[in-house]
């Protein structure tokens, strides 16, 4: 589909100038998915009584479209792994699907195309440095996803997900192991200790909590940050195989 000019979208109380429909490759038919898809929770209506009468579709916070670009990511991941690569069983292909829809590539995933500048947070949260977290670029790139996929179906989506993941996937010369898995491998090699995980904190509202997890193995720490334990756990072990690869 042909990309005009960026959008000028105008956010809730004030304007912002998003080139994201060149970067997302899509032309809104519904430009209000799109400021939906880039508004943090912290910045949307409910947040505060002074964006009350701004509480229509399109200026809520993403996480309805995260829902949906998360499902859309695992079915058009699942069919590109499937064309790439048509000798390899279910259990290869569920390592690959795991990695390339992972917290960490997500992120990464959402830094390289620049996402971060589109959000619209609340000004508390800028000063906190909310946009650089891992969860929340992916939560966002999830979100950015499914609010093309609303607008303009199955096409555009695909042909996001096949650009943007392109250097992760080509990245995946063998099957990748689970962070948590390869963590353990590495640190049986260096004693006999298994790596110990620990929840360090927990923080949001009962219907969107973000758990803060560490796990330390033969002298080194790593963290993760996730909707769930078990992502947050998976996070954290990524995060310390990047430091002991280094």
């Amino acid at each position: 589909m042909a990309v005009r000019d960026p959008l000028v979208a105008p956010a809730v109380d004030n304007s912002l100038t998003l080139p994201i429909e060149t970067i997302l490759g899509h032309q809104f038919a519904k430009p209000a998915l799109l400021r939906e898809a880039l508004t943090h929770r912290s910045a949307s209506p409910r947040a505060g009584a002074r964006r009350k009468a701004s509480a229509k579709h399109g200026a809520g916070s993403n996480e309805r479209l995260e829902f949906v670009g998360d499902r859309v990511l695992g079915l058009l991941m699942a069919e590109w792994l499937a064309e790439r690569f048509p000798e390899e069983q279910e259990g290869a292909l569920g390592r690959r699907l795991s990695h390339l829809v992972s917290q960490p590539v997500l992120a990464r995933v959402a830094e390289s195309i620049g996402l971060e500048d589109a959000l619209d947070v609340s000004p508390g949260e800028a000063r906190a440095g909310v946009k650089k977290r891992a969860t929340v670029l992916a939560d966002a790139l999830e979100a950015a996803l499914g609010a093309v996929y609303l607008d303009g179906g199955l096409a555009p989506a695909r042909a996001f997900v096949r650009r943007a993941w392109e250097p992760a996937m080509t990245a995946q010369a063998e099957p990748p192991k689970d962070a948590k898995t390869a963590l353990q491998e590495w640190a049986q090699t260096r004693g006999p200790d298994l790596p110990v995980y620990a929840v360090a904190g927990r923080s949001g509202p009962p219907h969107a909590p973000e758990f803060t997890v560490t796990v330390t193995a033969a002298g080194g720490t790593g963290t993760g940050v996730a909707a769930s334990k078990r992502a947050a756990e998976t996070a954290a072990a990524a995060d310390l195989l990047r430091q002991v690869q280094r």
